[in-house]
């Protein structure tokens, strides 16, 4: 089951204490999950982090691990708790408790894609959603867990950097005072998730590649940099978004003429965020 959920692409040689995820760019789509939703391809699609992992595909050439979702995120959404299931959507689940993601209809199992529109006729039934969390959502934390253990016995530190895509409608929007628009949004949950020398690396590493940089608006970071950031243990996460205008076209989910300008940029980023940790002679930094 767990080849259904994600693929590790695994360095020749692990030189570096950060781990790469993107658990939103899964693109195979169940024939029967096709068949049941009531939304077209391209609308299926507007909620994928599409060509995330094409993006960051050459991280593994700098000794860090990448981790790639296989399903998409509206089939499941790894970035939630497994509890954040939606009374909405799934039978037998109480109304009570739910949050305002929950309510939203972006709960693990989502009941909407972008903009709202509906996944489904009907409701579904709970060991369908059980199912699909035990066989793919557990599977992809489980890895996640493991590459981050791995890191943090090599290195005595562990970075995940998580690794998302957002409309460009989402900093569009933002307060017109702005000079520019931000083309990356970082997110540590406001210092929670990761040390300030390390969200400030992360950050110098973007703007290096010329490229306008915000921390935590308007996303400041879900589920995943909410559970396995811990800096006190030296174990930081820092969610990325980028914007999807700079390199695809959203509405036609393809990528753009600037495609292999960005995805070089990307690896040019991931190159300077592969060293944090590391000294110039390869060697990892003394612990705190």
């Amino acid at each position: 089951m767990s080849k259904r959920a994600f693929s590790v692409i695994s360095p020749t040689e692990l030189t570096s204490p950060v781990v790469f995820a993107s658990p939103h760019s899964g693109s195979y789509y169940e024939p029967s999950f096709v068949q049941g939703t009531i939304l077209n391809q391209q609308q299926i699609r507007s909620s994928e982090d599409a060509f995330v992992d094409q993006l960051f595909a050459d991280v593994p050439g700098f000794g860090a691990p990448l981790l790639l979702a296989t399903q998409p995120r509206a089939y499941i959404d790894l970035n939630r708790a497994p509890g954040e299931l939606d009374p909405a959507l799934i039978e037998g689940v109480p109304r009570r408790g739910q949050n305002p993601r929950v309510a939203s209809g972006l709960g693990v199992i989502p009941r909407v894609v972008a903009n709202g529109r509906a996944i489904y006729h009907g409701k579904m039934p709970r060991q369908e959603a059980l199912q699909r969390i035990d066989q793919i959502w557990y599977p992809y934390h489980a890895a996640l867990q493991g590459l981050l253990r791995q890191a943090h016995d090599r290195f005595g530190q562990a970075v995940l950097i998580d690794c998302h895509s957002m409309p460009h409608e989402a900093v569009a929007n933002l307060p017109t005072h702005r000079a520019a628009l931000p083309e990356v949004v970082l997110g540590d949950r406001f210092g929670s998730s990761a040390a300030t020398e390390v969200m400030d690396q992360v950050e110098a590493a973007f703007v290096q590649a010329g490229l306008r940089v915000v921390r935590n608006a308007p996303f400041a970071g879900a589920y995943i940099t909410q559970a396995y950031g811990r800096p006190s243990r030296r174990q930081h996460a820092v969610q990325v978004e980028i914007d999807r205008s700079l390199y695809m076209d959203e509405a036609q989910v393809r990528p753009n003429a600037r495609f292999a300008e960005v995805k070089a940029l990307m690896g040019q980023v991931a190159g300077l965020i592969a060293k944090i940790g590391i000294d110039q002679d390869g060697r990892r930094l003394a612990a705190e």
